[in-house]
């Protein structure tokens, strides 16, 4: 099973070994190459106004939810597995250090700069969104049960009925498979909708995701905005 949307430490799966960084000590995240972010860039400008938070903050986390960010008629709604212990003290999805998500966004070509996750409420200005497979907060996504993705996916049958989203994309091919009962799932496009949304799975942007660089991470983000582009 993959790791959680922000990139919590987990087993290894088909997204490849999947990490965060430790709670304490991290950069403040990657730049749109993947690289540590340099001082006086928007991004770290927004990372250095925010504490970060606490061991005890972090594991007061667990079990937590945060709202989803949505809106009607989107082009794209990403969904993560679900939160980890990061993003539930902060409230911004995917925002461990070390998580690719944003970056990848900006690489690949849906936002026309690298987001900090402080600033996840502009992405419906862009016609993008996030959700979870899962609601509740974790450290680790092998925390989560099989029954529970079956549940997230129904779940979120239900969002994509009611938001008509264009697209879905859900960030890790092993939640994916075990959520939606298609075992031989593979990256890129599917055959079956969602609700009448067509959909595309993406890897896990976990910073220790040793099969996708940022570079090619960022790529696969590419081939998705290049099918949105297309209709």
């Amino acid at each position: 099973m993959a790791a959680p949307a922000d990139g919590s430490s987990a087993a290894p799966s088909a997204d490849g070994p999947s990490a965060g960084s430790p709670a304490d000590g991290s950069p403040a995240g990657p730049s749109a190459d993947g690289s540590p972010l340099r001082r006086g860039t928007r991004v770290a400008r927004a990372a250095g106004r925010y504490p970060r938070p606490t061991r005890e903050e972090l594991a007061a986390a667990a079990e937590r939810t945060i709202p989803d960010v949505i809106a009607p008629g989107l082009d794209v709604l990403f969904v993560g597995i679900n939160p980890g212990l990061w993003s539930a003290a902060t409230g911004w999805h995917f925002a461990r250090p070390g998580n690719r998500f944003w970056p990848a966004l900006h690489r690949g070509g849906f936002t026309p700069r690298l987001l900090h996750p402080s600033e996840q409420d502009e992405l419906p200005g862009y016609g993008l969104g996030i959700s979870n497979m899962v609601a509740r907060a974790s450290a680790r996504a092998d925390e989560l049960t099989p029954a529970e993705l079956v549940e997230g996916a129904e779940i979120l049958a239900g969002k994509v009925e009611r938001y008509r989203p264009r697209w879905v994309a859900v960030v890790g091919v092993t939640a994916y498979r075990i959520g939606f009962a298609r075992p031989k799932a593979s990256f890129g496009p599917q055959p079956q909708r969602l609700a009448g949304a067509r959909l595309w799975v993406l890897p896990n942007p976990s910073g220790l995701n040793a099969h996708f660089t940022p570079e090619t991470l960022g790529a696969a983000f590419g081939e998705l905005r290049a099918a949105v582009a297309t209709g």
